[in-house]
């Protein structure tokens, strides 16, 4: 663990001490050997679950993907995010790679963490350096409003946890995730329990987020510098899901009766997310809603609790957080040449950058889960699951699947073909840097498919 945590630590000073010219070069260079050595987690898969163990921290075959996605990362938001701050005084740039950084070992901490109070309080850490990256690296003017809804949401949805977290300590004695699973389970009937059981889930499905709670995500998304948008797609949607996955084995027989209308919720969202998405003007705000979608599928697949539905929701937010990701870097970088974001005004760029359009197509059959992608995967296993517990499910997951497919060739038909707009005349090319961007996001999403035990283990 400390072999990924004190090289990510030691980033901070480097970035700092390195002299102007080569703050960039040796922060991706020092955050993408990081991510090599991040990558030997995946060589364990140990019998008893639990492997690489010191006080506080380990990792299991549920936290070792989520960790090693986090680290993976980081080199591409560098990437990413070089020519957005090229103009920006040295010392901002340097704040920014903190900033960066700072969240890189927040996420691996909460990911990390064997302890639910330090996750929650690891959960609560990322919060602060997003914000400042929504509001002071933001695009328009609208970033403090959607700083504040970012805030506002995940914080009015954590607090109950924190409250329900110390009662459970209070009546099973430990919080440790290695041992809380022997605990006797207590016997829950009374209405306190129920809400209890609420407060227990209610943070981790705000930030998943939940259909209904999700009105903090398109604005903090749209308003997000690329970075800011990478992580937040990629990583930080994820904590939901994976708090959801770890509480919902102690939250056992209440369940079965509590998670009905989350559930409905979670597959509507699905169906009127992806309608949503058809009817978009602005490129960010429409990946920004397919994300809702996707993770609406997580939460039903989390919720039904079977083995299955787990193995499906720990891939699905695995291939998402790398096929969203690189949805957002295109439309960086078609932002950063047109300065628009309205899909309009934008179009037709595959006259003038062809390559780039190879990237748009990839990335789009990935967000629609073109087999034999790992998001077909996720979503298969899901539906699948879904589907045992209840067949009318499949009318709305079936639907659900239909619209993403839809929207998802609508925003490349819309961004990609059709005649060049006559105010569009000199665009700059493509660089070398996007292209390996692209290609580190897609190369891990197809070589999943050769293993992907890698990313379903928990449950085999």
């Amino acid at each position: 663990m400390l072999k990924v945590l004190v090289p990510t630590l030691m980033l901070i000073p480097t970035t700092w001490m390195a002299p102007a010219k080569w703050v960039w070069p040796s922060a991706l260079m020092h955050s993408l050997l990081i991510a090599l050595i991040s990558l030997s987690w995946l060589t364990h898969p140990a019998e008893t679950g639990w492997s690489t163990l010191n006080f506080c921290m380990a990792t299991d075959p549920l936290s070792t993907p989520l960790l090693v996605l986090t680290c993976w990362l980081l080199p591409l938001m560098i990437l990413a995010s070089q020519n957005h701050t090229a103009s920006e005084p040295s010392n901002r740039q340097r704040t920014y790679l903190t900033l960066l950084t700072s969240l890189q070992i927040f996420l691996i901490l909460a990911f990390g963490a064997t302890e639910i109070i330090m996750f929650y309080v690891m959960f609560e850490a990322t919060l602060i350096p997003t914000l400042i990256l929504i509001t002071r690296w933001g695009n328009q003017a609208e970033r403090l409003n959607a700083g504040i809804y970012f805030l506002f949401y995940t914080l009015a949805g954590s607090l109950p946890l924190l409250v329900a977290l110390l009662l459970l300590q209070n009546s099973a004695g430990t919080l440790s995730l290695l041992t809380i699973q022997y605990s006797d389970p207590t016997e829950l009937s009374s209405y306190a329990h129920k809400m209890w059981w609420t407060g227990c889930l209610l943070a981790f499905l705000v930030k998943m987020p939940l259909y209904g709670v999700h009105l903090w995500l398109p604005k903090a998304h749209v308003e997000a510098p690329v970075a800011g948008s990478m992580i937040l797609a990629a990583v930080l949607l994820k904590l939901g899901g994976y708090g959801m996955m770890r509480m919902i084995v102690l939250l056992e027989p209440l369940t079965k009766e509590l998670s009905y209308p989350f559930i409905i919720f979670a597959l509507w969202g699905v169906v009127m997310t992806g309608s949503i998405c058809l009817r978009q003007t602005d490129l960010k705000s429409l990946i920004a809603y397919s994300s809702v979608s996707h993770m609406g599928l997580v939460v039903g697949g989390i919720l039904i609790q079977t083995p299955w539905g787990f193995s499906g929701a720990l891939v699905l937010m695995i291939a998402h957080g790398l096929a969203s990701s690189a949805l957002f870097c295109l439309a960086n970088t078609s932002y950063e040449r047109t300065h628009s974001r309205t899909m309009l005004l934008a179009r037709g760029l595959q006259m003038v950058l062809p390559l780039m359009t190879a990237w748009w197509f990839m990335a789009s059959l990935a967000n629609l889960a073109l087999p034999p992608l790992p998001n077909l995967m996720g979503e298969l296993m899901i539906i699948t699951s879904l589907f045992n517990w209840s067949w009318p499910t499949i009318i709305l997951t079936g639907a659900g699947t239909l619209i993403t497919a839809s929207y998802s060739l609508y925003m490349f038909l819309m961004t990609q073909r059709g005649p060049l707009p006559a105010h569009i005349i000199a665009l700059s090319p493509s660089h070398t840097r996007e292209h390996l961007l692209m290609a580190l996001h897609l190369i891990p999403l197809a070589l999943l498919v050769l293993k992907p035990e890698l990313i379903w283990g928990w449950t085999s």
